[in-house]
């Protein structure tokens, strides 16, 4: 496993191990002692996926304290814009966002630590992606911050997106009280 980015203090971006030939290929998005090398010590508790058409936005998601969770995020088909904004109020990248590609085609993986609000952009129909949680789903604890409310700027182009209406819903970053410290 490659380190590609760390884009904000914690996040990595990274590419798995890929062997191609003539058949295809085969991709290991997770090896424990290959993370454990760039840092990073998860135990997955949950797995799922989502499919998305193109100009679908989802985000921005979290769990709050206790059922805090950090994530492994990579796409399998199409692509998309990942979108990390740091929630963590002592951090020294508190309130800032960054986005990135991940696509079938780069295959990058990437960790989110507990603390991140995490979204995308789906730029293709078709787009899936794939997240391992260190926490199962608390309800309770589910949480979000409305998509346009931190300065992000994303690439619509004059578009709307689809966004659910639980997503709208979402507090503005600015009402927002932090539960995560560093």
């Amino acid at each position: 496993m490659q380190l590609i980015a760390e884009p904000l203090l914690g996040v990595k971006i990274l590419r798995p191990f890929v062997f191609e030939d003539s058949r295809g290929n085969f991709v290991k998005p997770f090896h424990e002692d290959q993370l454990a090398a760039h840092g990073i010590q998860m135990t997955v508790r949950e797995e799922f996926f989502s499919t998305s058409a193109a100009m679908v936005l989802r985000g921005m998601h979290f769990q709050t304290p206790p059922h805090a969770h950090q994530k492994i995020v990579y796409c399998i088909t199409g692509r998309v814009l990942d979108v990390l904004l740091d929630l963590r109020k002592n951090a020294p990248t508190f309130g800032q966002a960054v986005g990135f590609e991940l696509s079938a085609a780069n295959r990058h993986i990437v960790h989110i630590p507990v603390g991140f609000a995490h979204g995308f952009l789906s730029l293709e129909d078709n787009s899936c992606l794939v997240y391992k949680t260190d926490a199962v789903h608390a309800p309770a604890n589910d949480a979000g911050i409305l998509w346009n409310s931190f300065g992000f700027d994303w690439p619509l182009h004059g578009m709307t997106p689809t966004i659910s209406a639980r997503d709208l819903a979402h507090p503005h970053f600015v009402d927002f009280a932090s539960p995560f410290s560093s």
